[in-house]
């Protein structure tokens, strides 16, 4: 199965802070299917490091007030296009992210509180018929069928 994942995941430097989430699952789930790493926000234009964004309703704000809606509306559109060029019928994101969250996401209050949502990225892909799973989830997928 080919998957799109969430480049942070592979341990790339992209988020927000300049940092990455490496996950330790990563390496298994890329044994048995291919990777296909992406990163929204920097599809969408934003640079990295770059100021902490949440999903306020159907807008993403920077904890400055900044509106920044578009460019992850224009990361999740470029998301969409490689998912669906490479033909990957999942995607693994990070979770609680703004673009990537899936299931939960913080609330725009920037006081770490989350709500039940997706990011924008994540929506976009469930709406297109694409499977989407948060990392908490790795393990689960690991174990599914092998690369061809």
């Amino acid at each position: 199965m080919r998957i799109l994942i969430s480049a942070c995941l592979l341990g790339c430097r992209c988020r927000y802070d300049g940092a990455s989430k490496r996950h330790p699952l990563v390496q298994a789930l890329a044994a048995r299917h291919e990777l296909v790493p992406v990163c929204p926000e920097q599809l969408g234009g934003l640079p990295t490091p770059r100021p902490p964004a949440e999903r306020r309703g159907d807008r993403v704000v920077t904890a400055a007030g900044a509106d920044v809606t578009e460019q992850y509306r224009r990361g999740a559109e470029e998301a969409w296009r490689l998912c669906a060029a490479l033909g990957c019928t999942a995607a693994v994101l990070k979770e609680r992210s703004p673009s990537c969250g899936c299931g939960a996401v913080y609330d725009g209050t920037f006081s770490a509180t989350l709500t039940a949502g997706d990011g924008v990225t994540a929506a976009l892909l469930r709406e297109r018929g694409v499977a989407v799973y948060g990392e908490s989830q790795l393990e689960a997928l690991v174990k599914t069928e092998t690369k061809n």
